[in-house]
């Protein structure tokens, strides 16, 4: 049976309940789905919602939507905050008959602090309460909601019993569910877990919302913050087999590659790579107006992030302590990594006893320890959270000097690919000035801060000027001296991309391994060229029979009086410009006897069709002492090969 293929052109909404316990949640979802999301023994006996619930449905304009039923009981307010994070529409639902209670209150904090994009209220058990009693409980909703998000939202009475108000609260469904903002396809696919089974004959099940991307059949995934890699064997969305789940569905993810005890709640489900777990991360943090004491410095709390629990503790930056109704910049230090990007929300609660006390917004997913009480730190905070990609990446390039490339820089803005894509056309443009340099790559560019960058160029100019002066007889400066010590952090690949973005730019000459001014040439003048002339010519006489390195050594200095290093710097200038040839360490051939080598051999060879030493020595009137080390020459030049004690021409072998 074919799978059904989503299409983008495809929206699903999650609509999620809210409330305090026994207000009629589940009995609301069946009311409305058909399904009765309670669906383990305990909660059958006690007649409560302990885990999160989950039911799809088609809305009466066509639209799929999935309901996630939450827990209303206080003690499980940790499986409530793992439901909420990826609802797209909530009912905060309140019985007529007990009106609003504890947990009413904080799921609506919640609701608030984690900015559920609308909202509803729904009064439930209508028909347990006269329309006198009915209206009193619509105004004490509505001053209860004034001041909150929730002030302007719909307040539906309903009847899960009778069916009354149900087809209202359906068509103010479909009215908010129109226009809402979908969730980005674009990004790298990331699914908070939330339930975690196995279905016989399949193995590892798991689900949850998928907050960004796209996730397809035969993806390879890796399971967050462990790291195990796995492989997507199967999907369904709204209980549907389809080929792929898209950003704001519901999706159930057979998985292969792990088993059901590797995996927890609070895990994420992603694309390898592009997330990185962190024990750290920098927070704008708000504290619940209602609190009685402040939040205060290294204070323990419970931190809850898409569908994840953790312990940590709170580093206020510019204060001692965080009064009721305050908002700050601050650090979270955990106790157990997480994954989180730019812009998810959180909420906090006390240790002990577990209440909702302020949330906030991930600013860095990945943070360094911060100083306190440092304005240019929270200004550096202001930008990351506030700022545009380019004004984020300008001010990360400025703080490290590292170099980022395209699908680095995404990673570390939590930005998309596109965004990237979209700065470096900006500077391409020669309508628009950036303080981003852009370096040249093989696969990808990378990006650097215009300061850093030009930095560098003024440095490498220093460094080959000063080279060009102490050796002026040489092409260039092996690059990889100058690597270690101008950018001793930078990987190969980024070091290539400056000096091959410097070369297009005409600033140096590259050859080979060797940086040199742009068109530098040696030019020998004066006596350097005579002493250069006369050198060359000792070789030129000297033919198949020319003095041995140590010999020219010991003339040189002892007889000329001259310096071993002037020695070694004409025979790199005569090497380098292939004047002469280099067979040994101890012996160079000029290139022309070199050349008259090499054409007698193939002559040789093309009579006789092989040579032995005795034979070349008597076709060139050299000596064994030269003939040897020339033959292994030509042997590795693959002009030759030796077979047993002969050479032939050198064939490549088949």
């Amino acid at each position: 049976m074919a799978k059904n293929r989503v299409t983008h052109e495809e929206h699903h909404i999650i609509i999620g309940t809210a409330g305090h316990v026994d207000h009629g949640k589940t009995q609301l979802v069946k009311a409305l789905t058909g399904v009765d999301t309670d669906r383990l023994k305990e909660e059958k006996e006690r007649g409560i919602s302990i885990e999160l619930g989950f039911a799809p449905f088609v809305l009466p304009n066509g639209l799929r939507a999935g309901f996630v039923d939450v827990p209303g009981h206080e003690r499980f307010i940790k499986q409530m905050l793992a439901g909420v994070s990826g609802m797209d529409l909530v009912m905060l639902v309140i019985a007529a008959d007990e009106g609003v209670m504890p947990q009413t209150r904080e799921h609506l904090d919640i609701i608030e602090l984690l900015q559920v994009p609308r909202g509803m209220v729904v009064l439930t058990k209508a028909d347990l309460v006269d329309d006198e009693w009915l209206e009193l409980m619509v105004e004490e909703v509505k001053e209860f909601l004034e001041g909150t998000s929730l002030s302007q939202a719909p307040i539906i009475t309903v009847s899960s019993t009778t069916g009354i108000g149900l087809p209202e609260l359906k068509q103010c469904i479909v009215d908010k569910s129109s226009h809402l903002p979908r969730r980005p396809l674009a990004g790298a696919a990331r699914l908070p877990i939330d339930r975690i089974f196995t279905v016989s004959g399949f193995g590892t099940v798991v689900t949850g919302t998928l907050a960004s991307g796209v996730i397809s059949v035969g993806d390879t995934l890796s399971v967050m913050p462990a790291d195990w890699p796995v492989r997507v064997r199967g999907l369904q969305v709204h209980g549907k087999k389809v080929d792929a789940a898209l950003a704001g569905q519901r999706v159930a993810v057979n998985l292969s590659g792990v088993e059901v005890s590797q995996v927890v709640r609070g895990d994420v489900l992603a694309k390898p790579g592009l997330f990185t777990p962190s024990y750290r991360v920098s927070v704008r943090l708000k504290t619940l107006p209602g609190r009685d004491k402040p939040l205060k410095e290294r204070e323990r709390i419970r931190f809850h992030s898409g569908t994840r629990e953790t312990l940590g503790r709170i580093s206020l930056l510019d204060r001692e302590e965080l009064v009721p109704g305050e908002e700050a910049y601050a650090q979270i230090l955990l106790e157990e990594p997480i994954v989180t990007v730019k812009g998810d929300r959180f909420v906090i609660r006390t240790y002990s006893p577990a209440l909702t006390v302020g949330g906030g917004q991930i600013i860095e997913s990945t943070a360094i320890k911060l100083k306190k009480h440092r304005q240019d730190v929270l200004q550096a905070l202001a930008t990351k959270e506030m700022g545009s990609p380019v004004e984020r990446l300008t001010q990360h390039l400025n703080q490290t000097g590292i170099p980022l490339s395209l699908s680095e820089a995404v990673k570390v803005l939590d930005v998309t690919r596109a965004e990237i894509e979209s700065i470096i056309k900006e500077i391409q443009s020669s309508e628009l000035s950036l303080d981003i340099a852009l370096l040249k790559g093989d696969s990808e560019p990378y990006l650097l801060a215009a300061t850093r960058y030009d930095g560098l160029v003024k440095a490498i100019e220093k460094e080959l000027g000063h080279f060009h002066q102490k050796y002026p007889l040489r092409l260039g400066l092996p690059k990889e001296d100058l690597k270690g010590r101008l950018t001793p952090l930078w990987g190969q690949k980024v070091y290539s991309a400056l000096l091959a973005t410097l070369q297009e730019k005409g600033r140096i000459t590259l050859q080979g391994n060797l940086l040199a001014y742009s068109g530098y040439v040696p030019v020998p003048q004066g006596e350097t060229a005579r002493r250069l002339n006369t050198l060359e010519q000792q070789f030129v006489s000297s033919g198949l029979q020319p003095p041995t390195l140590s010999e020219l050594t010991k003339e040189w200095v002892e007889g000329e009086h001259r310096p071993h290093s002037e020695l070694e710097e004409y025979l790199n200038y005569l090497t380098d410009t292939g004047r002469i040839k280099k067979i040994t360490d101890e012996l160079l051939f000029h290139r022309q006897a070199n050349q008259d080598f090499i054409d007698t051999v193939k002559m040789g060879l093309k009579t006789k069709g092989e040579l032995t030493v005795a034979d070349v020595r008597d076709l060139t009137g050299s000596s064994r002492k030269y003939i040897v080390p020339l033959l292994e020459w030509l042997d590795r030049e693959r002009v030759t090969r030796r077979v047993g004690d002969k050479r032939v021409g050198f064939m490549p072998k088949t």
